[in-house]
Order: C-alpha cells, then structure tokens, then sequence
C-alpha cells in the first residue's frame, strides 16, 4: 500500500524584475505557450491534492500578477514581496502564520520562473523528506569539469565535483525552523541565496534529493528559448 504525501504549503517568491533577462516585464511574466512563467510554476501546485494552500509574495506595485487567471484563485493568497528574495520568503511565512498554519507544516518555496517541474519530482521530494528531521531539496549532481578562478579570471583549481551539486527547487522545510532560519540570518546581516542557505547557516544539514536536470530556471534569454523549443515537440 503507498503511503499517502504529506501535506504542505507552497510559497512562491516572485517579487524579483530578473534584469539579466533585458525584457518588457518581469520575467516570470512572460509568455510560454499559452501561460506565463509564473502560470506555469503554479500549476504543478495548484493541481496536488496534497496542496493546503499557495502564498505568492508580489512586488507592491506590480501591474501584472492581477491580470492573471491564477490571482483570483480560492487555494492563492498574496504576499507583500521585499527587497530580496529572503525578505519575500519570510513575508510569506509570515502571512501563513496569521492564516493558522502550524509551526511542524511542511512549506515548499519554488521559484517563479521554473516552470518545468515535473509532478513525479514534486511528488518524490514530498515522499523521500515526509519524516525528515530537516528538510531538502531537489538538486542535480554536476556534470561537467569545474574550476575556481582567481581575481584575474584565470584558472586556480580544478574542484572535485563528485561532491558537488546544483541546489534547485522546491525546497521543502518545516514552516517554523524555515522562519526562525530566515529571521535570524536577516538580523546577522547574512547572505542567504535560497531557503537551504539559511537552514545551513542555523546549523542544519539539508537532504538533497536528486530531481530532473531540465527542472531550470529562466534567467536569460537562452533559457526560455530552450524551454521553447523543448515545450514545442513534448507529448501533449
């Protein structure tokens, strides 16, 4: 008998303008298919019965997230998205507290313009960490030769990569160890590139659970034309 998926909230930072992309918009508004980026991230949530609920953490002023099928759905609240992608993530936090999630919730945040997450990898990362003491994430292990550079931009070390991999998301953590993490490395001026960061800085050592490599997130103007492309000859 398969053991049910444990329950979760996802929250979605997407307050970010994603200037490397040089468009008209955020880039988790734009266009692919017939949905845009962020659409498309949502939709691998919105679809899970398994799913208690979605925070989007959006810019104040942002004139794009209302136009969206998405904004008036009844599983999606909204977020005041800050300064960075910490500052949205724990806004989100936050606003589920007040909603009465409870502190032993599981919270998957997923960035907004990764749109390609396949249910089977949502679905492996909800089952392999439902009793972990920590949490994790997806990631991939690295596959090609890396290298440290020096401050001249040449070669100073060849890294073993048997120990490496590319952190990607969701990443799934209990909603109040996620909350004191993120709260306390703002207060200590920390930097704190995503949600595994801040756990690893509070002491914790994240699980990683290896997903698909085509899981990628659209930061420049390749990227979303791969996923063009990709999307074009898939199986419908």
């Amino acid at each position: 008998m398969t053991r049910p998926l444990p329950a979760f909230w996802a929250v979605i930072p997407a307050a970010g303008v994603g200037a490397r992309m040089a468009a008209d918009r955020p880039k988790q508004y734009l266009q692919l298919g017939s949905q845009t980026l962020i659409e498309h991230s949502l939709d691998c949530f919105l679809d899970h019965p398994a799913l208690k609920g979605v925070v989007v953490s959006i810019a104040a002023d942002d004139p794009y997230w209302p136009g969206l099928r998405c904004a008036s759905n009844s599983h999606v609240l909204c977020a005041t998205g800050g300064r960075e992608r910490a500052d949205s993530v724990l806004n989100a936090l936050l606003l589920l507290h007040a909603q009465g999630a409870a502190q032993n919730d599981w919270v998957l945040v997923h960035d907004a313009a990764r749109p390609n997450l396949a249910r089977s990898d949502l679905d492996r990362l909800l089952a392999e960490l439902a009793d972990d003491p920590v949490g994790g994430l997806l990631a991939v292990p690295a596959r090609d030769t890396l290298k440290r550079a020096d401050k001249d931009g040449r070669v100073s070390a060849t890294v073993d990569r048997s120990t490496i991999w590319q952190a990607f998301t969701p990443q799934m953590f209990r909603l109040g160890a996620l909350h004191r993490a993120l709260a306390d490395s703002l207060v200590a001026g920390v930097t704190i590139t995503d949600e595994a960061s801040a756990m690893e800085w509070a002491g914790q050592a994240p699980r990683l659970i290896e997903g698909r490599s085509d899981n990628i997130k659209v930061t420049r103007p390749e990227d979303l034309e791969w996923l063009r492309l990709r999307w074009a000859i898939r199986p419908r």
